[in-house]
């Protein structure tokens, strides 16, 4: 059984080393083999990767498309070096990856990246709405 994509007029994915463009009408394909598959919402470009985390994702995505995933490994071990000493608590989701890396799992290594991505943004927003809260705290203190 293969997969199973339902794209909507122009929607694009990557094939392989192939990006698809749907035409005007909504379609339906049944993709068999191990070719990797990326659906345009899972595509990040290299403007997008902004972040520690979404740098990692696109490192792991660069992977996942490459005929020879290893010529990315040093890149993508530098980038999560560089975030657990930064951000310890990042290390589980670091590991996750890793583990589906050399496991040779990409598009589950790939989904892990996400999830990292997102645990990065609450502590981007936790950091945040902690400042505007010293920041209000301060403001108090000069107007009593």
């Amino acid at each position: 059984m293969g997969l199973k994509v339902e794209l909507k007029p122009g929607e694009r994915f990557v094939l392989g080393e192939c990006i698809v463009t749907n035409g005007d009408q909504r379609t339906r394909l049944l993709i068999e083999g191990k070719a990797p598959i990326l659906r345009e919402k899972d595509i990040m470009t290299p403007a997008q990767a902004d972040t520690p985390a979404k740098r990692i994702y696109f490192v792991v995505q660069l992977m996942y498309t490459a005929r020879d995933p290893i010529a990315h490994h040093e890149t993508y071990f530098t980038l999560m070096r560089e975030l657990v000493q930064a951000v310890p608590s990042t290390w589980p989701h670091i590991e996750a990856i890793s583990n589906h890396i050399m496991a040779g799992e990409m598009y589950k290594a790939l989904k892990s990246a996400k999830i990292l991505i997102a645990y990065e943004k609450d502590l981007l927003d936790h950091a945040t709405r902690d400042g505007r809260v010293r920041q209000d705290r301060k403001t108090d203190r000069k107007s009593a």
